[in-house]
């Protein structure tokens, strides 16, 4: 079973800083890519950031490009979001995910999904 579990959401300040985890603790899988997404309440699961697994090449949505970093360590079967001057609106549930297609931005492609880490920044 593919289990992903994120790790590193929290309560912080504009400006701030935190660094989510997404580990797979579960068997093996073939991806390709892995993403990044973030639900607030009341809106729609919004596309952050994807990295192809093999070859690392990244896409970000526009609201984070500069701020955000997302990378990947194969030997630690783990992807990491870097997020920097964190803002309110940033604020949203992250969620982890794999897939093994190739476009990178659809949420309906993505195949597993991890449960969710809160991330909260207040003014």
């Amino acid at each position: 079973q593919v289990q992903l579990a994120e790790s590193g959401g929290g309560l912080v300040q504009a400006g701030d800083s935190l660094r989510l985890s997404c580990a797979n603790s579960g068997r093996t899988f073939r991806r390709n890519i892995m993403g990044w997404f973030r639900q607030a309440p009341g809106k729609e699961r919004e596309f952050v950031a994807a990295i192809s697994w093999s070859g690392g090449g990244t896409v970000y949505v526009d609201s984070v490009k500069g701020r955000f970093t997302i990378s990947r360590d194969k030997a630690k079967n783990t992807m990491y979001l870097q997020m920097n001057s964190l803002k309110p609106e940033d604020t949203a549930v992250y969620y982890c995910a794999a897939t093994a297609a190739t476009r990178m931005d659809v949420a309906a492609l993505y195949d597993y999904w991890g449960q969710g880490t809160q991330v909260t920044v207040s003014s």
